[in-house]
């Protein structure tokens, strides 16, 4: 179905094509053989980066292509479509929380060094906020780090970090003055082999599963006082302002998502004989397949609308929180309504609904939760 939308030009198109040839020739192929692995290759990362995808929105200096949101939400959209979350989450996570904050309050030589290496694919890496008594409430972190000489010493532990375990950097949030709050909060690039950088274990979850998820200990972590990441104390401005493309990019992918789970609905339906005939033909089928549609391309309407704010340099707080909240609950809703419409064979692993159905479920959770969306909504109507 055409969405008669003209946020993606042509050039936009041309570029879909290309991921789209990527996801169905080299993913899609192995999606259940990763899941069942619970891993994916390394390799992916470097096959990504050939095809430009983790620079869209940087500058060339960097090794980037500066094509601008656009052509990210393109990449985005059609990565989610590789048949699992996990393996997006990876890709996409190396494209967006694991580099736009080097990008944004990176110095030169911090650029240089990281952001151009993950630009590459030589290097992994993660995004460390999370902890297992803290989420989006950033102001309750408890991993800090004081001054020490001329550097830093990093004493907590980070939990639910997308590419955790063979990360080769994790930006973390650290509390250097406990003292002013959130206003407290600083952010840190420590490398893969610091001695007290610590891997604790790789988190088992019920989807997702090819993606590795992290927890991570830092034990009197010493770092370099270029280390530091931007400005000490504005860690709390620099997370809230990579929360806003993390969560288009989670609405993103929910949609990408959503269109895989409704045109894997519509062809069970049409293969699928009841009673003489398909049971796509049946009107209830029919309505359900129709109710399916009409959520994804609200939900897709209302993501593009907060892209178009953003990409124009506009702090669309309230759009981007409904847009994310919208469409990642959609996307559970219609793997639901597309694994229902399966009947007793959605429930079986053979079939991939049940992953799609899984992998949706942590859309209204990751990123920050829906009732946290529903939160910053209400802040824009003054309640």
């Amino acid at each position: 179905m055409s969405t008669g939308f003209a946020t993606f030009t042509e050039e936009h198109e041309a570029f879909r094509r290309t991921v789209r040839q990527f996801v169905e020739r080299e993913l899609k192929p192995h999606a259940t053989a990763w899941e069942e692995a619970e891993a994916f290759p390394r390799a992916l990362f470097g096959r990504a980066a050939e095809l430009g995808l983790f620079g869209l929105k940087y500058e060339e200096k960097y090794g980037g292509t500066n094509a601008g949101f656009f052509f990210e939400a393109v990449a985005i959209e059609e990565l989610s479509k590789c048949g699992s979350g996990g393996v997006a989450a990876g890709l996409v996570g190396q494209a967006t929380i694991a580099t736009g904050p080097i990008h944004l309050f990176g110095t030169d030589v911090q650029k240089q060094k990281f952001l151009t290496r993950a630009i590459k694919g030589e290097w992994v890496g993660a995004f460390g906020v999370t902890e297992a008594g803290a989420g989006s409430d950033v102001a309750g972190l408890r991993t800090h780090a004081r001054r020490e000489g001329d550097g830093w010493v990093l004493n907590g532990s980070k939990t639910y970090i997308t590419n955790g375990v063979r990360a080769d950097y994790v930006i973390v949030a650290a509390k250097t003055d406990p003292t002013r709050g959130h206003k407290g909060l600083s952010m840190f690039l420590v490398e893969k082999g610091t001695p007290g950088f610590i891997v604790s274990k790789q988190l088992k979850k019920v989807g997702w599963r090819a993606s590795d998820t992290a927890e991570l200990t830092f034990e009197d972590c010493r770092l370099p006082a270029d280390a530091l990441l931007g400005d000490e104390g504005n860690g709390f401005a620099q997370i809230m302002g990579n929360f806003q493309w993390e969560r288009l990019s989670l609405a993103l992918g929910a949609i990408g998502s959503a269109e895989e789970i409704l045109e894997v609905a519509i062809a069970f339906t049409k293969g699928r004989e009841a009673f003489g005939q398909s049971i796509a033909k049946f009107q209830v089928t029919k309505h359900k397949l129709a109710d399916m549609a009409t959520e994804l391309e609200a939900a897709r309407q209302l993501t593009y609308h907060a892209l178009r704010l953003h990409a124009a340099g506009e702090w669309a707080l309230g759009q981007t929180a409904m847009a994310k909240k919208y469409a990642t609950e959609m996307c559970c809703k219609l793997a639901d309504m597309s694994l229902q419409l399966h009947g007793g064979a959605g429930y079986m692993m053979e079939y991939d609904i049940q992953r799609h159905w899984r992998d949706a479920r942590l859309g209204p959770i990751g990123g920050g939760t829906s009732e946290i969306m529903n939160e910053i909504i209400a802040k824009q109507l003054g309640l």
